[in-house]
């Protein structure tokens, strides 16, 4: 009986140990393979200058700006809604019908296709707000998207406070408001960072929701009603037409090492400041 529990376990381990392997040289795979396509294209000229020839020459300068100017306006504008919405669900309502279909809603729209968020903004921002192609209306719809994982990852963050944290302030004679900003919100900021970092790894690799609304300019935006490209965008336009595999791939591989960047900045932040842990760690 002993042998063949053994057994079991050790078959369990080595499913697992396998499985492992295969994410692993998957995700090698992938990322060497674009890294190696596009590095040697990638250069100081590459990196800042504008396209020429609708991108078979030049660099992607606009693209990296749009990218840049999109993502920090969406998560400006998401981030202090999904906090709110968060923070209300958690701290200032009792489980009802309301707060049940605020968490359904954001669930679905967790799961809802970009290309539908992108229908949505063309219809709502882009023809019936007037916006047109633009800035704005591309960041608005991408904070539409990120509202959901922001919302569930700082519920979460929130909830894992302990409920002895809120009892102490309060016996102290701190309003519910004071004990939210000054107790609730410092010990849930790892969690509700990671949850912003990963809406962000979403909006800043998104093509379709992009095009049809922030437009595709190959020229500088110089306010928000301006059309802009980003870089899915440009990578998108030159491999689909074929203008030019070398900067698609060179674009591609600026979008991964950007991406990563983001992200090992992002928690090595997360971690100097919190601690790697908030509440979570107590």
């Amino acid at each position: 009986m002993r042998s063949a529990n053994l057994r079991k376990q050790k078959t369990a381990v080595a499913c697992l140990s396998m499985a492992a392997l295969i994410t692993g040289a998957v995700l090698v795979f992938v990322f060497g393979y674009i890294i190696v396509r596009g590095l040697p294209v990638i250069n100081l000229r590459f990196l800042f200058t504008a396209p020429l020839r609708m991108g078979r020459e030049g660099g992607i300068f606009p693209a990296i700006t749009g990218t840049l100017v999109l993502t920090a306006l969406s998560i400006l504008i998401a981030a202090p809604l999904g906090i709110g919405a968060a923070v209300f669900l958690t701290e200032y309502t009792r489980e009802t019908g309301f707060s049940r279909a605020i968490r359904v809603g954001t669930e679905t729209l967790a799961g809802i296709p970009s290309i539908i968020f992108g229908l949505f903004g063309f219809a709502f921002f882009v023809i019936y707000l007037g916006m047109g192609w633009s800035v704005l209306a591309g960041s608005l719809t991408l904070a539409c998207m990120m509202l959901p994982t922001i919302v569930r990852t700082a519920e979460e963050a929130i909830k894992s406070v302990p409920l002895a944290y809120r009892e102490v302030s309060l016996a102290l004679g701190a309003s519910r408001w004071q004990t939210v900003t000054s107790v609730v919100l410092p010990q849930a900021a790892s969690g509700i960072a990671t949850g912003i970092v990963l809406a962000t790894g979403r909006a800043i690799g998104e093509t379709a929701a992009v095009i049809f609304t922030a437009g595709s300019s190959l020229r500088l935006p110089h306010s928000l009603m301006d059309p802009v490209r980003t870089l899915p965008v440009h990578f998108y336009i030159l491999a689909r037409e074929g203008i030019s595999p070398e900067n698609a791939y060179g674009t591609a591989a600026v979008l991964l090492i950007a991406v990563l960047l983001i992200n090992f900045v992002a928690h090595y932040t997360v971690k100097k400041l919190f601690g790697g842990g908030g509440a979570a760690g107590e």
